[in-house]
């Protein structure tokens, strides 16, 4: 971080966590520099009859709306005019500030002029600032500080904190400089942040760009292979084009020696809290699993199931939900039990190859093109046998799939080293904008570049 100058003096806030500020600063609470409301918590939610269009509604603000500091329109829901007005409670004025207090506990936004009427839903509260005590600005970056992230944390029981009365908002102690030095700091934090989320956004875009170049290196190898110079044919598949002259086109069921599905009556009957593993969709990622919070079913019950347990080597393919993602079954698997997913078993094929084509556009397109469903996307296990594929000789399928892991960790690690770098950006933000409301800095003196370069050219 840039090095700051701190202020002349302090003194004692006379609050542990907070330690020393600047000795022109006082404390105060935020119930004495806001007016504080829960939302529309206690009143009537709204029925589905309350909902409307965009053109005829006022927007419903929830938390998943909230990103960035900001409010997003993506998924946003929309409430009858008539509706908003018996809500009272919840409608917005620009310059509120939005902590969600139930669920996603801490995000934040700040209302601009485009939303202003907007209506909340009861997982929200709303801060609206007495003006001549305090700038909402100040008190947004305040709230968004390392000592608020703190307290919620020391709050959590286990890893959950389920919400955050609207009481304990009300008592948070809130360090305040002058009215005109807060702003001073909004101003300055405006302008120092914003760099730092360009430069996260530029991170950001470049892991984007990582994960198409990715798929792009990968869906070249598993469809055309890794000689450049070897003749190609026409498929007689339109969507493949063109293909090794010496490969074959197959459907999955000549490819994979038998194609099921998991179990899928009753499963959870037999989940247990021990055993061996009982893999449903969501433990399947793109080439792995995430066995975090995997079911459990005894071991007995995984040896009687037979169609359903799983042997190394095979592959399963998520059928509900994100259908397509496969991944191939590890040696800690083995014996393991599967429920509603479809169950490739191994063959005379490189399966590390064929998980590379389901995961890239060959096999997602048909997935797709299979896949029913509004709320839940999923396909069935008699489009999957038909499933279409380019098929090289073993050899090469041995040769791409050693290609396809040697890739993916070459951009795993770029991807993870962009990673790294947002993580840092975040924590120098943090600690740009605890330090500047605590008073650990002092930017009385700080001009905007713009006017401190006009400045400069006046006294040249």
């Amino acid at each position: 971080m840039v090095k700051y100058q701190a202020y002349a003096e302090y003194k004692d806030s006379g609050i542990e966590w907070l330690g020393e500020i600047p000795s022109g600063w006082f404390i105060s609470s935020i119930k004495y520099l806001c007016y504080v409301n829960d939302g529309n918590h206690g009143e009537e939610y709204p029925k589905e009859s309350d909902y409307t269009s965009e053109d005829e509604g006022v927007a419903f603000i929830r938390g998943g709306n909230i990103l960035n500091y900001a409010i997003t329109n993506k998924d946003m829901l929309y409430i009858t005019k008539r509706k908003n007005e018996s809500m009272r409670k919840g409608r917005l004025q620009a310059g509120d500030i939005l902590f969600v207090n139930r669920g996603d506990i801490g995000k934040l936004a700040l209302i601009d002029k485009k939303h202003e009427g907007s209506n909340l839903n009861s997982q929200i509260a709303y801060l609206r600032c007495l003006d001549e005590k305090i700038n909402n600005k100040y008190l947004l970056y305040f709230l968004a500080s390392d000592y608020i992230n703190n307290l919620l944390l020391s709050m959590k029981m286990g890893s959950v904190l389920t919400q955050f009365p609207i009481g304990n908002l009300l008592e948070i102690k809130v360090p305040l400089a002058s009215h005109g030095e807060q702003k001073k700091i909004a101003n300055f934090l405006d302008h120092e942040t914003a760099k730092i989320d360009h430069l996260i956004e530029k991170q950001q875009q470049l892991i984007e760009l990582l994960k198409e170049k990715h798929q792009a290196v990968i869906s070249h190898a598993v469809t055309k292979g890794l000689d450049p110079n070897v003749p190609m044919k026409n498929s007689g598949v339109e969507w493949l084009g063109e293909v090794p002259e010496h490969w074959t086109v197959k459907r999955l069921k000549h490819i994979s020696p038998k194609i099921g599905v998991g179990l899928v009556i009753n499963p959870s009957t037999y989940t247990r809290d021990e055993g061996v593993y009982f893999i449903f969709g969501g433990d399947v990622k793109e080439y792995g699993f995430d066995l975090s919070k995997t079911r459990r079913i005894a071991k007995h019950d995984s040896d009687n199931l037979l169609p359903s347990r799983l042997n190394y080597r095979d592959l399963v393919s998520i059928r509900v939900g994100y259908p397509g993602i496969t991944a191939v079954v590890t040696q800690e698997l083995e014996g393991a039990n599967c429920a509603s997913v479809i169950l490739i078993r191994k063959g005379k094929y490189n399966s590390d190859w064929l998980c590379a084509a389901m995961n890239i556009w060959v096999g997602r397109q048909q997935v797709e093109l299979a896949s029913y469903g509004a709320a839940q996307k999923q396909f069935n296990v008699s489009d999957a046998i038909e499933f279409i594929f380019p098929v090289p000789p073993k050899r090469e399928q041995n040769e791409i799939a050693n290609f396809v892991e040697e890739t993916r960790n070459k951009f795993d690690s770029l991807s993870q080293k962009a990673q790294a770098q947002i993580a840092l950006l975040k924590e120098r933000r943090t600690a740009l904008i605890s330090a500047a409301v605590t008073g650990k800095i002092d930017v009385r003196n700080w001009q905007a570049p713009m006017v401190a370069e006009a400045q400069t050219e006046l006294s040249a």
